[in-house]
């Protein structure tokens, strides 16, 4: 598994301290991140692939410097948001994976054998000359993940990714996440997507409230919100 290192990590929007004295070593295959909303928690995931470059400290994958090695980093770190919408660019289910290939020194043949099987890896064969913004929010949410898993990422952030969909998709999608082969860190409000994550981070107000097994994580997050267990 590759390392995600944040090592005194503040971040601020303006006088607005968002993340504070984030020290965290991240190896595990499934990582969750768990915290009320405006807690900082996805801030803290968008910093892995640089999205969001710290205000003071520092994040880095495996050993790169995420805000001097961005460009880098993001061959290796794939993300995908709350709403695929924002992910989809190209008019066919087919295009937009392929988009995300653009700039390889693949063939055209090459390119249609990748697209083809990353379609069939996440039930999209069937779609792949539909067009992508027609597709069902569940059939979004596989678009977004296939576009992103076709650049083959060693690791994939995922940014609350079931919380525009129904309870059915949610499910779907949640269990597309946990038997991906890839390490995978899933912000999240769906608990139960985590009970068999390696680890659960909680973050409260900007800090690290809890980090341990799945269990004992949301038992603490759960405790912070006085939610019943």
């Amino acid at each position: 598994m590759s390392e995600i290192c944040f090592t005194g990590v503040q971040h601020a929007y303006g006088a607005r301290v968002v993340l504070d004295g984030i020290d965290l070593r991240l190896s595990e295959q499934r990582i969750g991140i768990i915290g009320a909303n405006g807690s900082g928690k996805s801030t803290l995931a968008r910093m892995i692939n640089g999205l969001v470059t710290p205000t003071e400290g520092s994040v880095t994958f495996d050993g790169m410097d995420v805000a001097h090695h961005g460009k880098d980093v993001r061959r290796k770190v794939g993300f995908i948001f709350t709403d695929p919408d924002n992910q989809i660019v190209m008019p066919t289910v087919g295009e937009d994976i392929a988009f995300t290939l653009r700039r390889t020194k693949l063939s055209k043949a090459e390119v249609s054998a990748k697209v083809s099987a990353i379609a069939h890896r996440f039930g999209l064969t069937d779609h792949l000359e539909h067009p992508a913004h027609l597709l069902s929010g569940g059939q979004k949410q596989l678009l977004a993940l296939a576009s992103v898993m076709v650049g083959e990422p060693a690791v994939l952030v995922a940014d609350e990714p079931t919380t525009l969909l129904d309870a059915r998709n949610a499910r779907m999608i949640a269990q597309v996440l946990t038997d991906l082969p890839e390490q995978v860190v899933v912000v999240t409000h769906q608990l139960e997507l985590l009970t068999d994550f390696d680890r659960v981070i909680v973050i409260e107000e900007g800090k690290v409230a809890g980090d341990d097994a799945p269990a004992k994580a949301i038992s603490r997050y759960r405790a912070l919100l006085e939610l019943p267990s």
